[in-house]
């Protein structure tokens, strides 16, 4: 028998851990719910998960600062949790590497939506960005590590690199040369329909026009073509697994 998705909490209010854990129980995920980022650390070294519901305003650590160094060294997908709703709010999360964003209040039924969303995108690549395929791919003097999730820059350094970062890259990878529109974009990394209002998907090409080196020359690799969407400009060489 498959084993629950495990979900990890991290809310300061109390009434919503309690709320959110006898929900994702009821509907057969498994919940942990802590109340910070010390005790976040703490559940993360102990076991694993599978996605985080991440507060914005936490005590000591506010969920940003948690996001970004969660990022830092796992994929692990992050919904944030945004209490004011404000755009700045969402982008920001976003640029931090948080996978999806819901302001509160909101209803436990519709993040539970999304955190099954989210976890069937993470486990249904395209056949396409399937990893057995390449192992590295190599892009205007870039390499992408997919067996690592790492990112090794013309001069050597490497980085690692996951959730929507990761998936946005690759879906450029498979499709060099080629204009994507948001929609394509939206439904490939987010596995959803582009609302007129969400600019997620520019947050996160901007985030990554800026991982390969915005302001320089290869800030040209990823143009904009007006009215259309996105296109990788570079020619793409994959290495077979």
């Amino acid at each position: 028998m498959d084993r629950p998705d495990h979900i990890l909490i991290v809310d300061d209010d109390a009434e919503i851990r309690t709320l959110l854990g006898r929900y994702f129980e009821k509907n057969g995920l498994r919940a942990t719910a802590v109340a910070d980022g010390r005790a976040m650390w703490q559940a993360l070294d102990r076991g694993a998960f599978d996605l985080v519901v991440l507060d914005l305003m936490l005590p000591g650590d506010d969920g940003l600062t948690l996001c970004r160094n969660l990022r830092a060294h796992s994929d692990i997908p992050v919904i944030m949790l945004t209490a004011r709703g404000e755009e700045t709010d969402r982008i920001v999360g976003l640029e931090m590497g948080a996978d999806d964003y819901l302001p509160k209040p909101f209803s436990a039924r519709e993040l539970l939506a999304r955190i099954k969303v989210i976890l069937r995108r993470a486990r249904s690549l395209p056949p396409n960005m399937r990893p057995e395929e390449e192992s590295e791919i190599r892009f205007a003097d870039w390499v992408l590590d997919t067996t690592q999730r790492n990112l090794v820059s013309p001069r050597g350094v490497v980085t690692p690199i996951g959730g929507a970062e990761y998936r946005l890259l690759r879906i450029f990878l498979a499709h060099p040369n080629r204009v994507l529109s948001r929609d394509q974009l939206m439904e490939l990394t987010q596995g959803k329909e582009v609302d007129a209002l969400d600019r997620s998907i520019d947050v996160q090409v901007s985030r990554l026009r800026r991982r390969l080196g915005d302001g320089s020359r290869d800030a040209a690799m990823i143009k904009t073509v007006r009215g259309e969407g996105y296109v990788l400009s570079v020619p793409v060489k994959k290495e077979p697994a």
